[in-house]
């Protein structure tokens, strides 16, 4: 044994049995807080019933009106626990109550109180540590090991199906008119221009005009066929996936990281696009976010995985980023806000050498902007209609859809000034305007799958 190195080693243990010390103490501290701390919220319904236990058939003990504050305490499943002014508590399902969302609740509390937990070693964080950003994911590079390990955590339909069981969720047939997927073509464009006097002509009217508009009416005439549609989905996802990797790395919790594979698959399995090689993953970073990038590749943050007290929950979260893959909302951002210049040289290629023209747009935009598309704001509707297949996508996964509704609330708790969430409102429309979406909407056929435990 060297005994220098042995000296080393028992001169740090202290320092460490210290840290570790400090750290217990923080999360002693956070727990505590948690249990005496409550989040202001307000009645929003016209009238909201309180029960005595989590339960629709436990005793009523109080009726709040319309606009009422209240102060909620917890939450247990699909209920809020109320602090109520007579020193009790009470329960309103999470629809009733809306959170006033001052945000200077941090985010530590939030979680232990929302899920009973404290983050794994990281009470020190606040809302104000840095999380992703427009440069992180310009500049990142690709992380082929990140990419790969993210790949490798992939379940089978099978694997999510067996979990799916042992959580006693159970697949239920239910249509949805709003789930319409957009599809390609029959004939490739590889076939439509085998004709070297197309390519020419296209090439040749690029001069012209601005490259957009002559694509795009090229396009108009010469549409892709669904093969050409995914080829460039698959060839974009990883390489995207990979940049993000490249700009924060997965988290090094594997359970965690095979649970969201495990309920993500089968939940996408319920989706319009079961095919796809579906892949998800956490990625380190302490704000509250998520993902979708073409071909099937899912990611959220710890900040947002921690938050979520249930595979229910953890399920809603996932399914509104499966339905902007089902309908390619990423894929169609890229192509027609960026791949028009990049095609300008790669058609020519197609048609001399054969390359994959999917591929090659997808390197070359990849290549000139990074990940950044993740934080490319889509259209409001958009969003707005991932929120309503997302409680279709759950009910269909014999889940309440309230669980995604519960998120949406825990995350508004943040507040809209809140720098956890930052990124998340400059790329979507105010969780409050989601929220009175849903409300509006209502839930109709699904409204039986609503009272599910």
């Amino acid at each position: 044994m060297n005994p220098a190195r042995t000296s080393t080693t028992a001169a740090m243990r202290p320092t460490r049995l210290l840290a570790l010390s400090l750290l217990s103490l923080a999360l002693a501290a956070a727990l505590a807080l948690a249990a005496t701390a409550t989040l202001q919220a307000i009645v929003h319904k016209p009238q909201a019933a309180v029960y005595a236990r989590p339960d629709f058939a436990a005793p009523v003990v109080a009726t709040l009106q319309r606009n009422a504050k209240v102060a909620v305490a917890g939450q247990e499943g699909l209920w809020f626990r109320l602090a109520l002014d007579s020193g009790a508590s009470g329960y309103v399902r999470v629809t009733e109550v809306r959170m006033a969302g001052t945000g200077t609740a941090p985010p530590e509390t939030l979680r232990v109180l929302f899920t009973g937990r404290a983050g794994k070693g990281r009470v020190s964080e606040t809302a104000g540590v840095r999380g992703l950003d427009e440069s992180d994911l310009r500049g990142a590079a690709f992380d082929a090991a990140q990419l790969a390990q993210l790949e490798g955590y992939r379940a089978t339909p099978e694997a999510a199906a067996a979990y799916a069981a042992r959580q006693r969720w159970s697949a239920t047939k239910i249509a949805w008119a709003g789930e319409t997927v957009p599809r390609g073509g029959k004939t490739s464009q590889a076939n439509a221009r085998l004709g070297t006097s197309v390519a020419r002509g296209l090439l040749g009217s690029l001069g012209g005009g601005t490259v957009g508009s002559v694509l795009g009416a090229g396009e108009k005439a010469i549409p892709k066929s669904e093969a050409e549609l995914t080829g460039e989905e698959l060839a974009l996802g990883p390489l995207i996936a990979g940049r993000v990797l490249g700009a924060r790395p997965l988290w090094n919790d594997a359970a965690a990281q095979r649970r969201v594979n495990l309920v993500g698959r089968w939940v996408a399995s319920q989706s319009a696009r079961p095919e796809l090689p579906w892949a998800f993953g956490i990625v380190d970073t302490p704000e509250v976010n998520a993902f979708a990038a073409p071909g099937g590749y899912v990611l959220l943050t710890r900040g947002l995985y921690e938050l979520i007290a249930s595979d229910a929950e953890l399920a809603g979260v996932l399914a509104h980023e499966i339905n902007h893959v089902v309908q390619r909302d990423h894929y169609m951002v890229i192509h027609k806000q960026e791949m028009a210049a990049a095609a300008k040289e790669l058609v020519s290629s197609q048609v001399a050498g054969g390359a994959s023209l999917g591929e090659s747009l997808a390197r070359a935009y990849v290549e000139k902007h990074g990940a950044a598309i993740m934080l490319t704001g889509l259209d409001r509707e958009a969003e707005y209609r991932a929120d309503e297949i997302a409680l279709v996508y759950l009910a269909r996964a014999g889940i309440n859809p309230l669980a995604y509704y519960a998120v949406l609330q825990k995350m508004s708790a943040f507040g809209p000034k809140s720098a956890g969430l930052a990124q998340l409102y400059k790329t979507h429309p105010p969780l409050d305007e989601r929220l009175d979406r849903i409300d509006r909407r209502g839930y109709g056929a699904l409204e039986p799958y609503t009272r599910r435990d």
